[in-house]
């Protein structure tokens, strides 16, 4: 079901009868861009990676937010799913409102439009929004508005769209070019007053300024008997509108145009309702590569992001207390040998096929996503719908593993908790996710080397430079740096004593680097500092270069590659990239968390490695 402005309230009904007694939600969204010319690499922490997204990513315009609420019904033995696609956008209420200022990137712009985003719906009929504390401060200055308006009409009979915005005592001065037109319009009010037949005057149409002289001038010398408002035409020019009424009548008027705007405000506050109400239902929150998703929510809709990334933790727990990312669950065992890619078509399409059996469920309200592939990939509604879908088919999977087998695995099955308020991490090398409810992982790092270099080198010149040390991983930072990761973690003694600093390069251990920049840090005082060496201050990047050369992408040719410059996409698999072979061996195991998996069941069934966690 398509959501706009026209239908949002009809919507927001079904939601509210709807979202109390479902099993679970799955969210999707859909952006103006992804991400700036931030380098991200496999070596960040996740307090780096954090800001890393924050200062590359939220000058974007989550446009498009797809919800779908899954209900299992006994008797039917199958989820009842009901998709919204809503349509978002952040048209100012008025001019106290924030008039939002965005970014766009062509690259994401273009990719939407060829898969059938309907940008002119977006702009015409995108639903509003305010965050929380837009909506505090827009609402403190109403009230103060109209306390001061009654504070005013004492001694004078009165609307609080007569008056001033200052008070009585501090008068704006009628500038002398205006003098002219301020007692031509006093004028047509006193003839109109005179004028027994007529009941409306509407006055020539003029800016904000005028309009408060018309205002302040109308008060003071026809304090009773006439009503003052402001009206908006069909080509948005604002004009006055000058009433006869009565006493009664006019205080009735006042509360009426009172009520008003706090129900226009209400309608301002708009898509962030959608996002309280999930909150609200503390129901099972299900995406996919969803930490994008999660920032841009709450940040659009909730509150701006804090700097620190356990505040960030603690903020989206207090929003959501129940999250689940399907590409981490898909990247985790018994799952992560039976799935090639976890980009979510690819997952949705596996999932489809042995040794999986596909969910039972009917969708509600959007026959379209009925037997449909790939041409509705990327509206977000859709996405959401597949989301929920996959998860469901990975969660009944797991029941196989138990005796007696169960054909489902409710959403808040034990079973599950390994998978929960864990979120999917893009190209980290060893960190594939945020754990949103205790620390995060701290593996070793002593096999990390970084390294500075000329900017004629290439990739074949630092591996040959480590041939004596195996296979590397090479993270590359910039033209002229890389991290560099050993295979063989035992030989990682042996490189500094090898490798003398160069005349060309300059070498030392991840811990040494990280050492100097937190010193270098404190030196000068910055709080925040996620730059490396060779990267430009975003400060001082300049918007676009046109004579600057092709920026050309230096692959990694080790055993594992990585192309510093891809998107982080949701339908980005990034499986390859998660870790190396030597990891690979010994996987890290989620020790936080333990699989309520029979040992004797796991002896059964092959491929379920869960005797001490979920593995990675």
């Amino acid at each position: 079901m398509e959501v706009t402005r026209s239908n949002f309230k009809e919507m927001m009904k079904k939601l509210k009868s709807l979202i109390p007694d479902s099993s679970f939600l799955a969210i999707d969204a859909e952006f103006t861009g992804l991400n700036t010319s931030m380098v991200m690499h496999a070596f960040d922490t996740p307090q780096e990676r954090y800001l890393k997204l924050c200062q590359s990513s939220l000058d974007f315009l989550l446009i498009q937010f797809g919800l779908c609420v899954f209900t299992y019904q006994e008797k039917k033995s199958r989820y009842i799913v009901h998709p919204f696609n809503f349509y978002v956008f952040p048209k100012p209420l008025n001019r106290h409102a924030p008039d939002k200022r965005f970014l766009c990137q062509s690259s994401s712009i273009d990719f939407l439009i060829t898969q059938g985003f309907d940008f002119n719906k977006l702009f015409h009929e995108g639903i509003p929004y305010l965050s929380s504390p837009d909506e505090d401060s827009m609402r403190e200055k109403l009230y103060q508005k109209h306390t001061m308006a009654t504070e005013e009409n004492r001694g004078l009979l009165t609307s609080p769209a007569i008056m001033s915005p200052v008070a009585t005592a501090h008068l704006i001065p009628i500038p002398e070019e205006h003098k002219a037109f301020i007692n031509k319009i006093s004028d047509q009010i006193k003839n109109f007053i005179e004028d027994n037949e007529k009941e409306v005057l509407q006055l020539e149409p003029c800016n904000g300024f005028l309009r408060k002289l018309i205002f302040q001038t109308a008060k003071l010398k026809f304090p009773t008997g006439i009503f003052l408002d402001s009206k908006t035409g069909e080509k948005r020019e604002r004009f006055i509108v000058v009433t006869k009424l009565k006493e009664e009548e006019i205080k009735r008027k006042e509360e009426e145009h009172k009520q008003a705007e706090f129900a226009e405000l209400d309608d301002a506050v708009g898509f962030s309702k959608v996002i309280r109400l999930i909150s609200q239902s503390g129901k099972l929150l299900v995406g996919h590569n969803m930490l994008l998703d999660c920032l841009h929510v709450l940040h659009q809709f909730i509150h701006p992001l804090p700097h620190d990334l356990d505040d960030f933790k603690s903020l989206l727990q207090a929003t959501f207390p129940k999250i689940l990312d399907t590409k981490l669950m898909a990247s985790t065992q018994p799952f992560k040998e039976l799935i090639a890619t976890t980009a979510l078509g690819d997952l949705y399409r596996t999932l489809e096929g042995k040794p999986f059996a596909k969910a039972a469920i009917d969708i509600k309200g959007c026959p379209r996503y009925i037997n449909r592939g790939a041409d509705l990939l990327h509206e977000a509604g859709y996405d959401a719908y597949i989301t929920g879908s996959c998860f469901v088919t990975m969660a009944n999977y797991i029941g196989t593993f138990q005796d007696p087998i169960k054909r489902r695995i409710p959403p808040n099955s034990s079973l599950l908790h390994p998978f929960t308020n864990k979120i999917f991490v893009m190209k980290m090398q060893d960190i594939p996710y945020i754990n949103l409810t205790g620390p995060d992982l701290r593996p070793s790092r002593d096999h990390v080397y970084h390294i500075t270099f000329p900017k004629e080198w290439q990739t074949n010149d630092l591996r040959n430079l480590f041939t004596p040390f195996g296979s590397v991983y090479i993270a590359w930072v910039d033209d002229t740096s890389a991290f560099v990761s050993l295979m063989k973690r035992d030989k990682a003694d042996m490189v500094l004593k090898a490798l003398q600093q160069g005349d060309s390069y300059h070498i030392q251990t991840y811990e040494q680097f990280k050492h100097i920049r937190t010193v270098g840090r404190k030196r000068h005082h910055v709080d925040v500092d996620i730059s490396y060496p060779g990267e430009v201050d975003p400060k001082r990047r300049k918007i676009l270069d046109a004579s600057a050369p092709a920026f050309v992408s230096r692959r990694s040719v080790s055993p594992i590659a990585e192309d510093p410059d891809e998107k982080e996409d949701k339908n980005d698999n990034d499986d390859d990239t998660m870790m190396t072979p030597a990891e690979d061996k010994n996987d890290n195991i989620i020790k936080d968390n333990k699989m309520a998996v029979d040992k004797d069941n796991q002896s059964k069934k092959a491929g379920m490695s869960m005797s001490g966690g979920v593995t990675i």
